[in-house]
């Protein structure tokens, strides 16, 4: 048996027992470092730039297939037979995705829904791509370089990018699918960057890639026609956004500038 002496000034009888298991609880909530060689490799292989580079090994290792499979051939050499219909247009999406992680452009994708599939079945099956591809490069930039890219954000333009998306999330990406100027992967990536959340993000994606890649699919499925008249507005549909968009990047330009 142990004495203590309490606050009162009387003494407080401690068995050995309850001592024990009081050290034992004591030694349980302290928190093990872990030591070794095991756990130094634990730790640079989960580090941000660890998992950065292993991000830019998967981009690059994507890119690669993508030129040695040549997914632009469907272009001319159609879809294979054996699938047809509605698992036809799935099974384009999910291609459409992974391929836009793989930088393929998005525009040729568009032309081939449309000359594939019809304007109506070809423009779904080209959104759904769109977001599910925005959705898989924006989960591995948030997963695999967020923590190693944000301390990085000192350049002006850098900066105002990265404020805007985070306080703004949904109406920046919003202007930003809607303008055809923003390269596709690079608006992904910054927001994954940024602190934007992944539901605002997907909904801008879909919501504003609507009327760009309704025109594609229509010029797409109307390219035996070039002289018809919904190319034709499939066309300039295409090109207007495009100046619009130059010409506000023009002046956002001129007035970071002026900051």
């Amino acid at each position: 048996m142990f004495d203590a002496t309490t606050r009162s000034g009387g003494t407080a009888t401690v068995s050995p027992r309850t001592a024990a298991t009081e050290l034992a609880v004591a030694t349980a909530a302290a928190p093990v470092e872990p030591t070794g060689f095991a756990a130094r490799v634990t730790r640079v292989l989960l580090s941000p730039w660890s998992r950065l580079s292993l991000l830019v090994a998967l981009l690059a290792s994507a890119a690669t297939a993508v030129v040695l499979f040549q997914p632009q051939q469907l272009l001319t050499d159609g879809w294979p037979p054996q699938l047809g219909g509605a698992a036809a247009a799935v099974a384009y999406a999910v291609a459409y995705g992974l391929c836009t992680v793989a930088f393929v452009p998005r525009p040729l994708l568009n032309l081939a829904a449309g000359a594939l599939f019809g304007s109506q079945l070809g423009l779904a099956s080209a959104l759904a791509g769109t977001v599910l591809g925005a959705g898989i490069a924006f989960c591995l930039g948030r997963a695999l370089g967020q923590e190693a890219l944000r301390p990085l954000l000192r350049g002006k333009w850098l900066k105002a990018a990265d404020g805007q998306l985070s306080r703004h999330g949904f109406r920046s990406m919003l202007a930003a699918r809607l303008f055809p100027g923003v390269p596709f992967a690079a608006a992904n990536y910054c927001a994954a960057v940024s602190r934007m959340g992944l539901l605002p993000f997907l909904l801008a994606t879909g919501l504003g890639s609507i009327p760009n890649t309704a025109a594609y699919a229509v010029a797409g499925a109307r390219a035996s026609t070039p002289t018809s008249p919904a190319f034709l507005i499939a066309l300039a549909c295409i090109a207007l956004p495009g100046l619009a968009g130059a010409v506000v990047a023009w002046r956002k330009r001129n007035q970071l500038r002026g900051r």
